[in-house]
Parts: structure tokens; sequence; C-alpha cells
């Protein structure tokens, strides 16, 4: 797949007082996600699981979904849903998640498994991936959004839960970062589709270059609809 494409350089930096402002605002965003994911740690609980998807939208490239167990008092502060975070933030906290996590599991689906499975069938089967790459027995997991996956553990679908868990904030964040690394290194190898600036979705650029170029095994045939028609296979 070739070297991934270094991490954006940070611009720009708060002065003192934007420091100290910036901070204590992360501080008691990371308190409220905790605390969230605390109230499900009762009766005998003690290890939770959060999990989140990206990519299910895309035209192209995998559906990556991550499952993560953190530790009490991880203070990973900045953590936060993965769509508000840019990009140089989100791979700083990626590391960080990786190095506090008690556990980190990956589940991906490419293109052709989510083409024979569909889509929602291919994202479970990723979240239960990655939920076993944890290898760890936690207790209750937490899903974001409304789907459930078979565990034999209480699964508690949580709508909006990557602005609302910790764990599930995290999970989001690991799996936007693993897709997006991907993405890119795909981009270096098929340039004529920029899917370093649309990661796989379906932007003009990108079904314009559909258009004049055809696709490529990391295009989801079922969801191009009429592209697909006139569009060849060229991989």
């Amino acid at each position: 797949m070739g070297k991934l494409p270094e991490s954006p350089k940070r611009r720009g930096r708060p002065g003192p007082s934007g420091r100290r402002s910036r901070k204590s605002r992360l501080r008691n965003e990371y308190r409220r996600l905790e605390a969230f994911d605390r109230e499900y740690l009762v009766d005998g609980r003690t290890c939770l699981a959060g999990i989140d998807e990206v990519g299910r939208g895309a035209l192209a490239g995998p559906v990556v979904a991550a499952a993560v167990i953190l530790p009490r008092d991880s203070e990973l502060f900045g953590v936060t849903d993965s769509k508000t975070i840019d990009e140089d933030d989100r791979e700083a906290l990626y590391d960080e998640i990786l190095a506090k996590a008690s556990a980190v599991g990956i589940g991906i689906r490419h293109a052709d498994r989510i083409d024979f499975e569909n889509i929602l069938n291919a994202t479970l089967v990723a979240m239960g991936e990655a939920l076993r790459a944890l290898e760890i027995d936690c207790h209750i997991v937490l899903v974001d959004g409304r789907d459930r996956i078979e565990f034999s553990r209480p699964v508690v679908p949580v709508v909006s839960g990557d602005a609302l868990s910790l764990s599930i904030a995290a999970a989001s964040i690991v799996a936007k970062v693993t897709r997006d690394r991907w993405m890119r290194a795909l981009h270096d190898r098929h340039p004529r589709y920029n899917f370093l600036q649309n990661k796989g979705y379906g932007t003009k650029e990108h079904i314009d270059a559909i258009d004049r170029h055809g696709m490529i095994t990391e295009h989801r045939r079922s969801f191009l609809g009429k592209v697909v028609a006139k569009a060849p296979m060229l991989f």
C-alpha cells in the first residue's frame, strides 16, 4: 500500500489566556463524556467498550469500525465526535488513544464485501470484528447509532453516541484516522479520483472522474447506480 503521508503541520498557537480557556473547555468536555460512560459501569460492571464506524456512505473504499476500551481517568482531553475535530488534531488524538487505551480493535469490510453483503450487514460484520479484536471480555458495549450487533454481553445503541460517550468518541477517532490513512494511500495509487480530498465520498469531482476514467476495484458498484452503467470497471 506504500508509506502513509505525514500528518499536516499544526497552524498557529493561541496565547496564554486562550490556551487556559481551551484547556478548561476540553477538561469539562472530557468529564461530561466520561461521566456518561460511568453511568453504565454499575452492578459489578468494570469494563465498557465503545464502538463506532466510518465510511458507510462513501462511493469508494472500506467501511471501518473501531472498538475501544478505556481505563478509568484516562484524561483524554480533546476526544469528542471525530467529525468536529480537524485532521491534525485527530491524528494526535489517535496516537494518544492508542497509547492510553486498555484495548483497541479494528474491523474492515472492503467494497467487494459491501456489494455482496449490503452496507448495513457489512457494517455490522465490521463492528463485530472490531469487538472480537479487543481480546478482552468487556461487560457492556455502547454502539453509536441504532445498530445492534450480536454479542454475549449487553449491547446498547446510543444515538449521537460519539457526542455523548468518551469510549464511542475515541472509537470514532480511531475509525476515522484508520480509514483516512487508507484512503490517502489509495490516492497515491489512483490520484485521478482525488481520494486525498473526498475520501471516497460522492463529490461532483469524484463522480466526474468515474465518468471519465471508469471504476477501480475499491469502488462500490452497488452505490454508483446510473454512473456504473456508463463507467467500465478498469481494475
